[in-house]
C-alpha cells in the first residue's frame, strides 16, 4: 500500500492560516480588552464649567471660563429641546442600545462607495463617546472602538444620564458649549425659557456650529432649523399649528456679548465694568487658584450694583472728555499722548463694605491696570482728616483752637514751614479744615504725634505704608484709591470699620457655600467722634474747599474733602453720605502736571458730584443726628468761648464769626466770649487760647 505524500504546500498554507488567526484573536481580545478598560473607567463629564458671577441683586451678569459652559439639568430646559435635538440627531435614541443598526448600515454602504468614511449615523451615546474619550480622528479603528464603548456605555449610565450630560457639553458655535450657554449668549434667555424655533435652531446647528452660526451665517442657520421642525412634524411631536408659528418666527439673535455682563456700547467697546470683575478674578485666583476659577464652575455672589456701576462710568468718561477737550485747547507737549489724564472712582457701602462700582481708568482694553485698587499715589489735603480724627479721638475739639502757625515746626533739616495759601496764624479745628490749612494740619500733627496719627491711619484702613515725617499731615504717603475711601467711610458709619469686600460668598457648582465674606464691624473710633468729623466734613462741601460740589448741583447732605498734590499731579476728591461713600482720582500715569494751577474743587470735584446726583436719585435727605451725649452751643470762632451779643454783633458786619459748635455734655466751654470788638475786627488776631477742660496733647498708645 503506498503512503500519500504530504502537501507541503498545503501544509505551509494552513500553519500560517493557523498563525494568522491566532495573531488575529490576540488581535481582537486586545483591543476589546482596551475598549473595556476604557468602559470601566469612562465617567459622563460634561466638561470645563464656568464660573458665573452674579451681582447684588443676584443677577447672573458675567462667567469666567475656559469653555463656555453652564450646566443644566434635564428638567431645566424647555421642553422642546429634547424633542429637537433627537428630531436632528437620534431619532431612535430612546429605543437603541447605544448604536442604531439601521442609520449604520446606510451610512456604511456610501462610506464602502466612496472608500472611506464621509457618512456619519453616529448616535447620541456615539457622539458623546468620541468628543469625550476618543476624538474626531476618521479610522475605521476609531469607529470600532465607538460602537464597542458606546454599547457598553449604555449599560452603565440611564439614558437620562447621557443625555443630559451630551445637552452640557455639546458645542453650539461663537464659544458656547451646552444649550444653557449658547441660550443665554444667542437669545440672552435661560435655556429653560426657550420657544419652540430657538429650540430647533440650537439643535440644528449641532452639526455644523462654526459654518451654522446664528450670527455669522443666520440664513444658513435658518434652514437648518427649518429640517428639525420638518422632522419633529413627521415625527409627532409637535401639531401642525406649533409648526406653522415657529416656522412664521425668525429668532432674534442678541449682539455678541462683552463675555456675558453687559450689552456692546454704541461705539463698539465694552463697558469698564471689567474693571470691577477683574478684581472679583483676581481675589478667586487668589483664594481658589486659576484653574477652580475657569474651569470649577463655581458661583461668586459679588457685591456690584449695574446702576451706580453704569454712573460711575459715565461720570468718569465724562469729566475725561472734558479734560481732553480742555487740553487740546492748550500747546500740545509730548507727553499728552503718551501719559493721558487717567480718571478712577470707587463707591462703597460704608455700614455693609461692599464695593458697588469700580472704575479703574479709561478703558481696560488699552490699560487694564486698576488705578482703583493697584495705584498708590499722594493724596494730599485729602488724607488731613485722617490727622483730625486722631485729634479728636484723643482730646480735642472742632472749636480747639491752634495758634502761631507760623512758626517754624522743628524738621530733620531743620526748621520747616509749609507753603499755605491760608496764611491765618490761628484757626480752631473746624476753620482750619474747611479752609484746608497746611500749616494747621502740620501743626496739629506735631500736636498729636506722628506715631499716633499713624496708628490711627492704619486702624482707619490705610494698608500702605505711612512714613512718620512731619509732612504726613499733608499727605505725603502714597495710598490707594479704595483704601483712603474705606478710611472715609469708618467717619460715615459711626465709627466703624467693615472692610471693603467684591464678593459675598462662592459656592461649588453644587451650590454648598465653599466661602463668606467677612462682614463684621469693628469700632475703630468713638460714635462722637465719627459725628464730629461729618460735622467738619459737612461743612468741607457747604463752605470750604469742597462747595464746587454744590455748585455742580449735588444738594443733599454730605461731608468731604478735596486732595490736590504738589504741581497739580494727583487730584482728589473722598465725600460721603450716611449710605454711600465714594472716592474719585485724577492724574497721569507718570506723574506729570494735569493742568497748570488746576485744584481738585476743579478737577475731580465735578465727577463725583456728577456721579453722587445720579447714585442718590431719589433718596430724601438724610443726616445724622446729634448723639444724645453732645450739646449744641453758639461758640465765638476766635476765642473758642461762648459767644456774646458783641460777637453775634461782629459777625453780622463781617466781622469774626459765630457758629454752632458740639460739645461733650460736661465739657462746654461756660465762660463767655471777652474779646472786644474791636479784636473781631482785627484780621489774623491772635488770642492765647482760654482754659479749656479738655486736653491737646495726644495720649494714644504708640502703633504697634
Amino acid at each position: 500500500m503506498a503512503v500519500p505524500r504530504v502537501n507541503v504546500f498545503h501544509y505551509v498554507i494552513s500553519l500560517s492560516a493557523a498563525v494568522v488567526a491566532v495573531i488575529v484573536c490576540v488581535a481582537v481580545y486586545r483591543f476589546c480588552h482596551r475598549v473595556d478598560l476604557m468602559a470601566a473607567q469612562f465617567q459622563l463629564e460634561t466638561g470645563p464649567q464656568a464660573t458665573l458671577l452674579y451681582d447684588r441683586a443676584g443677577q447672573l451678569v458675567f462667567s469666567l471660563h475656559e469653555e463656555e459652559r453652564i450646566d443644566r439639568h434635564l428638567d431645566q430646559l424647555a421642553p422642546a429641546v429634547v424633542p429637537a435635538v433627537l428630531a436632528a440627531e437620534d431619532k431612535h435614541f430612546l429605543s437603541h442600545v447605544g448604536v442604531d443598526i439601521v442609520r449604520m448600515a446606510g451610512a456604511a454602504l456610501n462610506d464602502a462607495k466612496s472608500r472611506r468614511l464621509t457618512q456619519g449615523a453616529s448616535t447620541i451615546t456615539q457622539q458623546l463617546v468620541r468628543s469625550q474619550a476618543l476624538g474626531r480622528e476618521r479610522t475605521w479603528s476609531r469607529k470600532l472602538r465607538e460602537i464597542l464603548l458606546a454599547v457598553r456605555i449604555e449599560r452603565r449610565f440611564t439614558k437620562d444620564e447621557i443625555l443630559e450630560t451630551y445637552l452640557n457639553r455639546i458645542y453650539l458655535g461663537d464659544g458656547y458649549f451646552g444649550f444653557q450657554a449658547a441660550a443665554r449668549g444667542y437669545f440672552d434667555k435661560d435655556a429653560s425659557a426657550l420657544d419652540l424655533s430657538e429650540a430647533a435652531l440650537l439643535a440644528g446647528i449641532i452639526r455644523c456650529p462654526s459654518s451654522c452660526s446664528p450670527r455669522n451665517e443666520p440664513e444658513r442657520a435658518r434652514r437648518r432649523r427649518d429640517v428639525v421642525l420638518q422632522a419633529m412634524l413627521d415625527d409627532g411631536d409637535v401639531t401642525r399649528d406649533a409648526y406653522n408659528a415657529a416656522m412664521s418666527s425668525l429668532p432674534d439673535i442678541k449682539p455678541r456679548r462683552a463675555d456675558g455682563i453687559f450689552p456692546v456700547h454704541q461705539d463698539g467697546k465694552d463697558p469698564s465694568a471689567l474693571y470691577f470683575i477683574d478684581e472679583v478674578r483676581r481675589q478667586l485666583a487668589i483664594r481658589f487658584g486659576e484653574g477652580a476659577v475657569l474651569r470649577g464652575g463655581l458661583r461668586v455672589y459679588t457685591t456690584l450694583d449695574p446702576r451706580l456701576q453704569k454712573a460711575a462710568e459715565d461720570a468718569v468718561a465724562e469729566r475725561l472728555s472734558e479734560l481732553d477737550a480742555q487740553q487740546r485747547k492748550l500747546p500740545k507737549r509730548d507727553s499728552d499722548d503718551d501719559n493721558p489724564i487717567e480718571g478712577s472712582l470707587v463707591a462703597i457701602d460704608p455700614k455693609s463694605g461692599e464695593v458697588l462700582a469700580i472704575v479703574g481708568g479709561r478703558d481696560f482694553h488699552s490699560s487694564p491696570f486698576n488705578r482703583a485698587v493697584q495705584a498708590l499715589r499722594q493724596p494730599g489735603s485729602a488724607f488731613k482728616p485722617l490727622v483730625y480724627a486722631a485729634a479728636l479721638e484723643n482730646g480735642m475739639l472742632p472749636s480747639t483752637i491752634l495758634d502761631h502757625l507760623d512758626d517754624p515746626i522743628p524738621a530733620s533739616t531743620g526748621g520747616w514751614l509749609p507753603a499755605d495759601e491760608h496764611e491765618g496764624t490761628t484757626y480752631t479745628l473746624r476753620q482750619a479744615l474747611i479752609v484746608s490749612s497746611n500749616r494747621a494740619a502740620a501743626r496739629l500733627l506735631q500736636v498729636v504725634g506722628m506715631s499716633t496719627a499713624q496708628y490711627y491711619a492704619r486702624r482707619l484702613g490705610i494698608t500702605s505704608t505711612v512714613p512718620l515725617v512731619p509732612s504726613l499731615a499733608l499727605g505725603t504717603a502714597e495710598v490707594s484709591l479704595i483704601d483712603l475711601t474705606t478710611a472715609y467711610g469708618v467717619f460715615a458709619n459711626n465709627g466703624a470699620l467693615v472692610s471693603p469686600h467684591v464678593i459675598t460668598r462662592v459656592e461649588d457648582s453644587s451650590g454648598d457655600v465653599i466661602w463668606r465674606s467677612p462682614t463684621m464691624a469693628v469700632q475703630i473710633l468713638r460714635p462722637g467722634t465719627a459725628f464730629l468729623m461729618s460735622s467738619m466734613l459737612g461743612d468741607v462741601i457747604n463752605r470750604g474747599t469742597g462747595s464746587e460740589a454744590r455748585a455742580q448741583g449735588f444738594k443733599l447732605p454730605a461731608a468731604g474733602k478735596t486732595g490736590t498734590t504738589n504741581d497739580s499731579v494727583d487730584t482728589w476728591f473722598i465725600g460721603y453720605t450716611p449710605h454711600i461713600v465714594a472716592g474719585v482720582w485724577f492724574g497721569r500715569d507718570q506723574p506729570e502736571t494735569i493742568v497748570r494751577h488746576a485744584t481738585a474743587a476743579t478737577i475731580a470735584v465735578p465727577a463725583w458730584a456728577k456721579f453722587m446726583r445720579a447714585a442718590t436719585a431719589g433718596d430724601a435727605p438724610d443726616w445724622y443726628p446729634m448723639p444724645s451725649s453732645f450739646e449744641k452751643v453758639a461758640i465765638c470762632q476766635v476765642s473758642g468761648m461762648r459767644a456774646t451779643n458783641a460777637c453775634r454783633l461782629a459777625a453780622a458786619n463781617h466781622q469774626g464769626g459765630v457758629v454752632d459748635e458740639y460739645f461733650p455734655k460736661g465739657m462746654v466751654p461756660r465762660e463767655p466770649c471777652s474779646v472786644h470788638v474791636e479784636q473781631l475786627a482785627l484780621p489774623g488776631v491772635v488770642v492765647e487760647p482760654p482754659s479749656q477742660p479738655v486736653a491737646t496733647t495726644g495720649g494714644a498708645p504708640e502703633a504697634p
